[in-house]
C-alpha cells in the first residue's frame, strides 16, 4: 500500500506541473486539431485541385463541377430534400417542443424520452426499420388498405416520400431540442402579463412567446438543414434513382469510378455549403447556440 502511494506521488506532481502550464495544454490541443482536422483538409484541397493526370495544380475539377448539368441536378435535389425536411421538422418540432416546455413533469418526461430514445438509436437501424414499415406489404400500407383509405398499396419506398419520412424521423430531435431549450427558459409571467392586458391566448403566443423563441427555431433549422445536406444512409436506402444527393454522388464517384480528385472537389463544395449554411444560421441564432455551448 505504501509502495502504491509512493508510486502515485510522481504522477500527481506531473499532473499538477502540467496543469500549471496552460501554454503546454493549448499547444497540445492545437497539435491534436492540426493532426485530426487540418491535415485531412489540406489533403482534400490537394486532391481537389490536382490535374487530370495527377501532376501539378489545376482548376479542371472545378470546371467539370460547374459545367456538367448532372452535378447541378444533384445539388438541386439535395437542397430540395434538405429544405422540405427542415420545413416539416419545424412544423412538427415546434408544437412538440412547446408541449414539452409547458406540460407537467410526467408528460414532459415521456415526451422527452420519445424524442431521445430514437435519437440514441443507430441511423442505419432506423432507416432499415422504415424499409420494413413502408414496403408494399409493410405495416403502413396494411393499415391504409385495411381502413379503406387506399384500394391498393401505395408506393412509399424507393422514392422522395420514403426519403422525406426517414429523414424527418432521424433529424426531428435536432429541431425539437434547441426550441425546447429556449421555451423552457422563458419567463411564464410574460405571456400571462400580455393576457392580463387584454391579449387573447393566440395573440399572446404570436406577439410574445413566438418572437422570443425564434433563436431556438433558427438554431434547429440550421442544424437540420446542415445535417440534411450531407445525409447519406437514409436517402441511399429509402430513395430512388431520382433522389441523387451530393453525398451519394461522392460515394459513386470515389467507389465506383475511383475518381478521387473529383470526389475531393465534390466534398469541398459540400463543405463550403455547410459552412455557408452555418454562417447564415449563426447570424440569426448565434454560433454558440447552434454548436450547443450557449443555453440562451
Amino acid at each position: 500500500m505504501t509502495l502504491v502511494a509512493a508510486s502515485a506521488v510522481p504522477s500527481v506532481k506531473a499532473a499538477r506541473a502540467w496543469r500549471a502550464r496552460p501554454g503546454l495544454m493549448i499547444a497540445g490541443a492545437l497539435a491534436f486539431c492540426a493532426i485530426v482536422y487540418l491535415l485531412p483538409m489540406l489533403s482534400l484541397f490537394g486532391w481537389a485541385f490536382q490535374g487530370p493526370t495527377g501532376s501539378g495544380a489545376s482548376l479542371a475539377q472545378l470546371s467539370r463541377l460547374i459545367g456538367d448539368d448532372t452535378y447541378h441536378y444533384a445539388f438541386f435535389t439535395t437542397f430540395e430534400i434538405a429544405a422540405i425536411t427542415t420545413l416539416i421538422c419545424a412544423l412538427i418540432g415546434y408544437p412538440y417542443a412547446y408541449l414539452m416546455a409547458t406540460t407537467g413533469p410526467r408528460l414532459a418526461m415521456l415526451l422527452t424520452a420519445a424524442v431521445m430514445i430514437p435519437f440514441w438509436t443507430s441511423v442505419l437501424a432506423r432507416s432499415l426499420a422504415w424499409m420494413i414499415l413502408l414496403g408494399r406489404k409493410g405495416v403502413v400500407n396494411e393499415w391504409l388498405t385495411g381502413l379503406g383509405l387506399l384500394e391498393r398499396p401505395a408506393a412509399l419506398l424507393f422514392n422522395s416520400i420514403g426519403v422525406q419520412i426517414g429523414m424527418v424521423h432521424v433529424l426531428l430531435p435536432f429541431m425539437v431540442l434547441p426550441i425546447w431549450s429556449i421555451l423552457s427558459r422563458l419567463d411564464p409571467g410574460l405571456p400571462r402579463a400580455a393576457r392580463s392586458l387584454g391579449a387573447s391566448p393566440a395573440a399572446a403566443f404570436i406577439h410574445v412567446t413566438l418572437p422570443l423563441s425564434l433563436p431556438g427555431l433558427a438554431a434547429g433549422a440550421t442544424l437540420v438543414f446542415m445535417f440534411a445536406i450531407g445525409f447519406y444512409i437514409t436517402p441511399a436506402l429509402l430513395g430512388g434513382p431520382n433522389d441523387l444527393t451530393i453525398a451519394s454522388l461522392i460515394e459513386m464517384v470515389v467507389r465506383d469510378l475511383l475518381d478521387w480528385p473529383f470526389g475531393a472537389m465534390l466534398s469541398l463544395a459540400l463543405l463550403g455549403l455547410v459552412a455557408l449554411v452555418f454562417a447564415c444560421g449563426a447570424a440569426f441564432a448565434g454560433a454558440g447556440r447552434i454548436a450547443g455551448i450557449e443555453g440562451r
